[in-house]
């Protein structure tokens, strides 16, 4: 039997299901990531995007700023404004879902860590997590 992760914006606007659990929950301290979200770093749940439904209209930032030149999808509900998910356009292939916007988030600590080489100096890495200079790529 397969989990099924639900969650949204904090105004309601926009609701989303998850079919399964994630392919990983990663923390990114890309600059870009950090400041989307407002924190020291990203907490991200990698699904697929076919996994994913999404009820209500997201808005897109597309963020042009990347290392690899091509766009990320930056897609936020419109009316509150809270993040929802990031599309790669490097990578089609998934989806990057803000672990926070969950229903029910506790589960989902991170078990990587990438873009570390612009992580904020007071970060610590639990020893023996994974963590990548630049991508998981």
């Amino acid at each position: 039997m397969s989990e099924t992760i639900e969650g949204g914006c904090n105004c309601g606007a926009i609701r989303y299901t998850i079919a399964g659990p994630p392919l990983a929950v990663a923390a990114c301290h890309c600059t870009r990531c950090r400041r989307q979200s407002g924190s020291a770093f990203s907490v991200n749940l990698v699904v697929k995007p076919e996994d994913m439904t999404v009820a209500g209209e997201l808005a897109v930032f597309e963020d042009t700023e990347t290392s690899s030149g091509q766009s990320v999808l930056r897609e936020f509900c419109g009316m509150c404004g809270s993040p929802i998910r990031s599309r790669l356009n490097a990578n089609p292939q998934i989806v990057a879902v803000k672990a926070g916007t969950a229903d029910a988030p506790d589960g989902f600590a991170p078990s990587i860590h990438v873009w570390t080489q612009s992580k904020l100096a007071w970060v610590e890495i639990p020893a023996g997590l994974p963590q990548f200079a630049r991508n998981a790529g």
